[in-house]
């Protein structure tokens, strides 16, 4: 809405300063500043709001340490992450691209989801919340919208240049020669020729074939990732602190990908418009450390799956909308391996039992980071050590634009 206002003032009065709206890094540092702003400012209100209408954490006795004195800590303090990154972006960023509008969506979708399974648990006293079925079939639904509107929406294009530019000799014009395709391409990492098109894996030429493989693609990413964040949301800061990283080195990418020469320079895809996610990325990141003001051990609020399924699954849309969906195994292995650890402890827990009456584990709890602390590593340090491999993490998936 600023961006707006202050392009208007530019244009008609000639304003002094108003320009400065037109660049990106400039709306790009405001909206992290709000957003450190507004969770910090108004984060401890919203706490002692929770507190007073008894929203408390409901603990199940796992045997683990300091695990029972979180008992009654308030929950559903994902609200004002999702606060913090919906106004700073309503504010700075242009309205009208359709990634945006995407992104948002997507936000206010799952982080809806993510409440009304906190409000199941805490006003209603079921400690199961929202039934699972019920849940994913919120985030097939977000899925399914989000992959229909990137495969058929006609804003949502890669841009192909040619070296050599058009002349109009009648003008004598030299205008730029290149072409904005639909495509279904994505990246590769760490493959010299690195684009892979989903129509590549449609046995036929029906285009509605390549739809349903993009768009099962785009469910099972924004399912996993959104779950993926979810199970590492269980001790202080984990989940918080690693999207902060993982947002910080999305936003690289979106900067990249929405600039003619930085892309052309690194050999990465140009998509027209995608720049302008830099403002919700920051915004997303300035709301991760902002909220770690409060939930960094010993937390005094927790995100609850109000904050976490809404993270996960604005990750996964915009590591899709970057085209860059492929390296979430390696930027997200944080959340990865806690869904694998998770899979892997009760398939095999289920295998040992058939096999030999009693079910084994492999882990001595999972998710992962509970297994840590079953081994009395202090909480604090199992989550530093996590985002120092987030951190790992990130600077391998950077260096893939050159490394191939």
């Amino acid at each position: 809405m600023l961006y707006y206002l202050f392009n208007y003032l530019d244009r008609e009065f000639d304003l002094v300063g108003a320009g400065v709206f037109q660049y990106i890094s400039f709306r790009a540092g405001m909206a992290v500043l709000l957003s450190l702003l507004i969770t910090i400012t108004f984060g401890e209100k919203l706490i002692n709001m929770l507190r007073n209408k008894q929203v408390g954490e409901s603990i199940r006795d796992l045997g683990l340490e300091g695990q029972m004195a979180k008992k009654g800590t308030p929950t559903m303090g994902g609200l004002i992450i999702i606060a913090a990154i919906v106004i700073p972006t309503l504010l700075f960023a242009k309205l009208e691209n359709i990634y945006v509008i995407l992104l948002l969506i997507t936000t206010l979708g799952l982080g809806a989801i993510g409440f009304l399974d906190d409000y199941i648990k805490v006003f209603k006293k079921n400690k199961e919340g929202l039934a699972g079925k019920f849940k994913v079939v919120g985030q097939v639904g977000i899925g399914l919208l989000v992959g229909a509107v990137l495969y058929f929406n006609d804003d949502v294009v890669v841009r192909e240049f040619n070296p050599t530019p058009q002349v109009e000799t009648t003008s004598e014009i030299t205008v730029p020669n290149y072409v904005d395709s639909k495509s279904t391409t994505t990246t590769i990492p760490f493959v010299k020729n690195n684009e892979l098109d989903y129509d590549a894996f449609n046995p036929t030429n029906n285009e509605w074939v390549t739809a349903a493989i993009y768009i099962l693609v785009v469910i099972f990413f924004v399912t996993a990732i959104s779950n993926g964040a979810n199970i590492t949301d269980g001790i202080d800061g984990l989940a918080a602190g690693t999207s902060a990283i993982i947002g910080l080195a999305l936003a690289i990418f979106a900067y990249i990908s929405g600039n003619a020469i930085f892309s052309d320079y690194l050999n990465v895809m140009f998509i027209p418009n995608s720049g302008e996610l830099v403002i919700f990325c920051t915004a997303f990141v300035g709301a991760c450390v902002g909220f770690l003001w409060y939930n960094s051990y010993p937390a005094q609020v927790f995100m609850g799956d109000t904050g976490s399924l809404s993270l996960g699954g604005i990750i996964a849309v915009l590591a899709l909308v970057l085209r860059k969906e492929l390296l979430i195994p390696v930027l997200c292995g944080i959340f990865v391996i806690e869904n694998l650890s998770v899979i892997i402890q009760v398939s095999y827990f289920k295998y040992t039992k058939r096999k030999y009456g009693e079910g084994r584990r492999v882990f001595l709890m999972s998710p992962l980071h509970h297994h840590y602390q079953k081994k009395a590593m202090p909480e604090a340090k199992i989550v530093t050590r996590f985002w120092i491999i987030g951190i790992l993490l990130a600077i391998i998936t950077l260096a893939t634009l050159k490394l191939r």
